[in-house]
């Protein structure tokens, strides 16, 4: 988090909230204060994360079947969503029973992000709301961050995005916008994707003056 931030916005004031296989949102502002929000471990937090997408689209999809009125057995209901098949083809599994236990046992949910995207693309609803609900609790743990930093009402907060979440699917990108700037009108959000590892590069320099 502290190299992503760097990234943004090298030594000065910002937000960086970062999406990958976890989340994290950490900011500084002017006066050097530090704050941070989520990234406690995909069990218990790391919302808007591949994980946290991952298993959002399960529980999705399984609610889904439930709401089905038809009498057919659950695998074949399963069957016909698109949603399911490229989750199985993603978890390398080939049967609902199977698909159930794996899921009831595994915390490899993040192997199921490229499925989520592929679904969303191809028109699936409910993959697509799972990806927007990413981009809005994404915005939250912004928000949170903001506002321990940036309290006076008056001074602009920069922002910035990392994470492979982001960085490969525009509608957590684009919903992250909307909400954040719905929730906090100073909040500016850089343009693009950062790249942690300038970061890196940029303590390094910094390290050796």
């Amino acid at each position: 988090m502290e190299i992503a931030l760097a990234a943004a916005f090298r030594v000065g004031p910002g937000v960086i909230v970062i999406a990958g296989t976890g989340s994290i949102a950490y900011g500084r502002n002017a006066q050097g204060q530090t704050a941070r929000a989520g990234g406690w471990g995909f069990a218990v937090s790391d919302e808007g994360s591949a994980h946290w997408i991952g298993r959002s689209a399960v529980s999705s999809l399984l609610r889904s079947i439930d709401r089905r009125a038809l009498p057919r057995l659950a695998s074949d209901e399963a069957a016909a969503l698109p949603l399911y098949r490229d989750m199985l083809a993603g978890w390398g599994i080939g049967s609902f029973d199977e698909f159930l236990r794996h899921a009831n046992s595994t915390s490899d949910f993040s192997a199921l992000f490229p499925a989520v995207l592929k679904a969303a693309e191809s028109g699936d609803s409910s993959a697509a709301g799972v990806l927007k609900a990413a981009g809005d609790v994404l915005a939250d743990l912004a928000l949170e961050v903001a506002q321990r930093l940036f309290p006076d009402g008056q001074s602009r907060i920069p922002a910035a995005v990392a994470g492979g979440v982001f960085a490969h699917s525009r509608v957590v990108r684009d919903m992250f916008c909307t909400r954040a700037g719905k929730l906090a009108a100073r909040m500016q959000i850089k343009p693009g994707v950062v790249e942690p590892v300038r970061g890196a590069l940029e303590m390094a320099r910094n390290a050796g003056r």
